[in-house]
Order: structure tokens, then C-alpha cells, then sequence
């Protein structure tokens, strides 16, 4: 399936908007696990652990989307629109979000 966050797919015409997809994924964030990555993993002024956790939220909510648009019978999601969000008391978990448009293609 083609995941585009442009609002058509270059040389496939849409034959029918199938409508809007959401995947959602809420990941909560361990103290110790922070802590340590806090120390251990921040070279440069980058945290692996932290973008390891990004990175497999985002392909959740992608996967989700995904999985929303295929039950509709879509060739694509057009328009995608990824989202972070922080959440809970203290930041305590990330929220990340992706929407878009589910269509046929021509």
C-alpha cells in the first residue's frame, strides 16, 4: 500500500476517496528506563533509547493506519499527517498520531 503525505500519487489518478484513516499509538515512558537513557545514552546531544522509541511509536500508528485502510479496500492513504504528543502527568507518555485519506487509485 502507498503511504504519501502528498494529497495525490504522482501518475495514478484517484478513482474513489474511501475517507480518513487514524492510527494511534500511546507509549508511556518507563522513570528508570529515562533515567538511564538520560545518562547512558546522550552522545551529542542525542538520546538513542528516546529516538528508538519515536521511531517504533511512529511505525505503530503507521502499521494502524495502514491496517484501517486495507479494511476499506484502499491502494493508498494520500495526505498523511503524522503527530507527536505528550501526555499524562509530568510527560509521563507520548502519544503519536497518524491520519490521512484512504483512496482507490485509477
Amino acid at each position: 500500500m502507498i503511504l504519501t503525505t502528498t494529497p495525490t500519487v504522482e501518475g495514478r489518478p484517484i478513482r474513489t476517496h474511501l475517507g480518513i484513516v487514524t492510527g494511534e499509538v500511546i507509549v508511556g515512558a518507563n522513570i528508570f528506563s529515562d533515567l538511564f537513557a538520560s545518562v547512558r545514552d546522550i552522545v551529542g546531544g542525542r538520546s538513542g533509547a528516546y529516538e528508538n522509541a519515536l521511531r517504533d511509536a511512529r511505525n505503530q500508528a503507521l502499521a494502524e493506519l495502514q491496517a484501517e485502510a486495507a479494511d476499506l479496500g484502499a491502494d493508498a492513504v494520500v495526505a498523511v499527517d503524522l503527530d507527536y504528543e505528550v501526555l499524562g502527568k509530568a510527560g509521563s507518555m507520548l502519544m503519536v498520531s497518524a491520519s490521512g485519506t484512504a483512496v482507490k487509485l485509477g
